[in-house]
């Protein structure tokens, strides 16, 4: 199965928006709120929203931004919102996104990227390291993981 991963800014299409409100995560309907209201780079700074899509259907998506849900400035860029829709799932996608945000982070200069998360034992198979827990801006306790971006 080829996927394809492209940065929503550069394809902007409505059908994407109404394909990531319909995954069954909060967040993912967050995110919706933010590409249609036009204000996804007023929360998150400047960065991308990466789809996986296998033709038309969605099948996984994740952002690479400046902003996140933890209030730092000194620590960017941010991958998040990492999400495989049910049936594409056990196919290592997130991996291959991760990846992909990873060398887009890299070939824009960036040395680390990070991760917040409240999941233990995921991104670790991914390459990132564990820093500490803090209170993001919702209040809820958060997992920083960071990733060093090699050679």
């Amino acid at each position: 199965q080829l996927m394809e991963i492209f940065d929503y800014f550069s394809n902007e299409q409505r059908i994407w928006i109404d394909k990531i409100r319909e995954c069954d995560w909060s967040a993912a309907k967050f995110l919706a709120d933010l590409l249609e209201k036009n204000t996804f780079h007023t929360v998150l700074g400047n960065g991308s929203l990466l789809v996986m899509a296998d033709d038309e259907k969605l099948a996984a998506f994740c952002t690479l931004t400046q902003k996140d849900c933890i209030s730092d400035d000194t620590l960017f860029p941010w991958i998040g919102f990492v999400f495989t829709v049910p049936e594409y799932r056990g196919n290592r996608y997130s991996g291959k996104l991760i990846k992909y945000a990873c060398d887009k982070a890299k070939e824009q200069g960036f040395e680390n990227v990070y991760i917040a998360t409240d999941h233990i034992g995921l991104y670790e198979k991914y390459g990132f390291t564990y820093v500490e827990s803090r209170i993001d801006i919702y209040g809820d306790d958060s997992r920083i993981y960071f990733r060093k971006l090699g050679e």
